[in-house]
């Protein structure tokens, strides 16, 4: 009679287990080689809206019916992630520069921004849309490694537009920052500070928002030199870690462009990607920048751009197979057809491109494979350059393009062919 008790209350254990509903976790979470929600592959398409909380604000560069609109736009399209610059750093004159700026100087912060960044959050969390969050930057166009150097003594920063500066000069200076010990603390307390927040709007803690994908170490970080290399590799895994401390519920990476970002060492690549704290592996393809295309001729060298980016992807795709991890495409972009800046010009050698792009991670969701999804550069959306001076200045639309560049020079806008192929992709990855 026992054993029949028994027998039966196992049964009934059991027979209670498998009608349990499959618990909701809206998180994007890592498992193997896959990104997933709710325990489903999560295979994507995304685009860079570095812009997004400045226009999210109620201040200066701040329009949130163009938000909206936008938001609805993308979602309408299937695009469900975007790769968001969370904070400049100021001060807001300096040139080339992201105006304004999140963090005025250490510790200062512009209140109406962060109130965007909670709008902007909240936004996404209605339409289940993700963010990937990126905290820092190498590159002068947001302050970044460069701006905290300054901050912390290391002198004015060599902005290489403005002669006699050069490219390797500000690159030696950038260099400097994974070895500045108040740098560094001056950055983790910027990383606290966000990290700790609550949004306004909906009330959750940051570290609670599922809206958030991923915090990302910063946009393209380099080692800037061989001798930097090895602290580089401490430096991603001590800040990744260090991240993981304050908020375990999230993603995770490090924003690199992949062999290109690492001195061409696919050695450092593969070790700061396997890293434990470091849940995916990112690469970016630049092929004007890089020289595999020729803007001149951009109908006659898309080709080789494909085939060269390929093979680059292939390559990285490889090492994130043996470290069991995913790996996204989260920056690639291509001039107009005729290097022009304007949705006159048509985008037949860039839809060519994106679709190529677009198909590796169409196979690879289809194969169950590691590449997750990618991010185009960059949706200007309903934005228009305005005035004959090519580059952003104070009261222009934000776009794509961060204002060191030609204002449309990447950027995707809400009229051209390009979103109808987006469209078309993501609806191959639900189907």
């Amino acid at each position: 009679m026992r054993k029949l008790s028994i027998l039966l209350s196992i049964f009934v254990f059991i027979l209670g287990s498998c009608s349990q509903p499959k618990t909701s976790d809206p998180f994007v979470k890592r498992q193997g080689h896959q990104l997933t929600v709710n325990d489903d592959p999560y295979y994507f398409v995304g685009t860079n809206y570095w812009y997004g909380a400045i226009l999210a604000s109620t201040g200066q560069g701040g329009d949130r019916d163009r938000l909206i609109n936008e938001l609805d736009l993308m979602k309408q399209h299937g695009i469900t992630n975007l790769r968001i610059l969370a904070g400049a750093e100021g001060p807001n004159n300096e040139p080339y520069r992201v105006t304004p700026a999140l963090q005025l100087s250490p510790g200062v912060y512009n209140d109406t921004l962060l109130d965007g960044l909670d709008f902007l959050m909240t936004e996404l969390g209605k339409r289940k849309m993700y963010a990937v969050l990126f905290l820092n930057n190498s590159w002068e166009w947001s302050g970044g490694f460069s701006q905290y150097l300054n901050w912390s003594g290391y002198g004015d920063i060599p902005y290489p537009q403005i002669a006699p500066h050069t490219w390797p000069e500000f690159m030696s200076f950038s260099g400097q920052f994974i070895n500045c010990e108040p740098c560094q603390e001056k950055f983790q307390n910027h990383i606290r500070f966000l990290l700790s927040r609550t949004n306004q709007y909906n009330g959750k803690k940051y570290v609670d928002d599922p809206a958030i994908m991923t915090w990302e170490i910063a946009n393209e970080p380099r080692a800037f030199s061989d001798a930097n290399k090895p602290r580089f590799a401490e430096w991603i895994g001590e800040t990744a870690a260090f991240i993981k401390s304050i908020d375990p519920n999230h993603l995770v990476t490090t924003g690199s462009e992949g062999q290109w970002g690492c001195e061409g060492d696919m050695e450092l690549f593969r070790k700061i990607h396997g890293d434990p704290n470091i849940d995916y592996l990112t690469m970016h393809t630049w092929p004007k920048n890089w020289n595999w295309l020729d803007s001149d001729h951009i109908a006659e060298t898309v080709d080789t751009s494909i085939v060269l980016t390929k093979k680059y992807m292939a390559d990285h795709i490889e090492v994130a197979r043996e470290l069991n991890k995913p790996i996204v495409l989260e920056e690639f972009g291509l001039p107009r057809d005729h290097h022009t800046f304007g949705p006159d010009d048509t985008t037949t050698a860039r839809d060519k491109y994106y679709g190529a792009a677009f198909k590796l991670v169409e196979k690879s969701a289809q194969n169950g494979d590691v590449l997750a999804g990618s991010n185009f550069w960059a949706f200007a959306g309903s934005g228009r350059h305005s005035g004959d001076d090519p580059y952003w200045k104070l009261g222009d639309d934000l776009m794509g393009d961060p204002p060191q560049e030609p204002q449309g020079l990447n950027s995707v806008y809400d009229i051209d062919s390009t979103m109808d192929l987006i469209k078309e992709h993501a609806n191959k990855l639900r189907n």
